[in-house]
């Protein structure tokens, strides 16, 4: 018997070896590749001096722990077009009278189209701003500041279709 010369594609072990050391020095190249990649365009830091920004927020909470205990409720109105209205009331429901409010409209997800609210006393505890017909979502945020110095944040959401 002769022997027959082989025909066609074989897979040998160093062939194998081959494609599947190459397999995993790709993926492991890409991992790292994209891994610096996403290192290098975003740090993974939320602020840019997080000690100062902690502090700030124990600030903000000792706050909030001084607005709870004056006990005052708000109520914002925007059922009228073009109409802004704030309600506020201490904890026995007497309404607030003499308050500075300071307030800005701004959309959720973008600074354009800031609005800076000049609220006027509407009656008892009432206040009311005027703005132009809102459509779509706003975020209110106001500040009350009663004559004795005491202050109140509010922040609601609008939505108006």
């Amino acid at each position: 018997m002769t022997a027959q010369a082989p025909t066609g594609f074989r897979m040998t072990g160093r062939l194998f070896l081959g494609i599947i050391v190459t397999f995993f020095v790709v993926i492991i190249g890409l991992d790292v590749w994209f891994a610096s990649l996403a290192y290098t365009t975003y740090s993974g830091d939320v602020a840019s001096n997080p000690y100062e920004a902690g502090i700030a927020f124990n600030k903000t909470l000792a706050q909030r722990r001084r607005e709870a205990s004056l006990g005052w409720r708000v109520e914002a109105d925007a059922s009228q077009p073009g109409l802004i209205a704030l309600t506020l009331r201490d904890r026995a429901g007497t309404p607030l009278d003499g308050l500075t409010i300071a307030a800005t409209l701004t959309r959720p997800a973008t600074e354009t189209g800031k609005k800076i609210l000049i609220f006027k006393a509407a009656g008892p505890g009432r206040y009311a701003a005027q703005t132009e017909t809102l459509t779509g979502a706003w975020d209110l945020t106001a500040t009350a500041t009663s004559p004795a110095g005491e202050t109140f944040e509010l922040a609601d959401r609008i939505e108006r279709k």
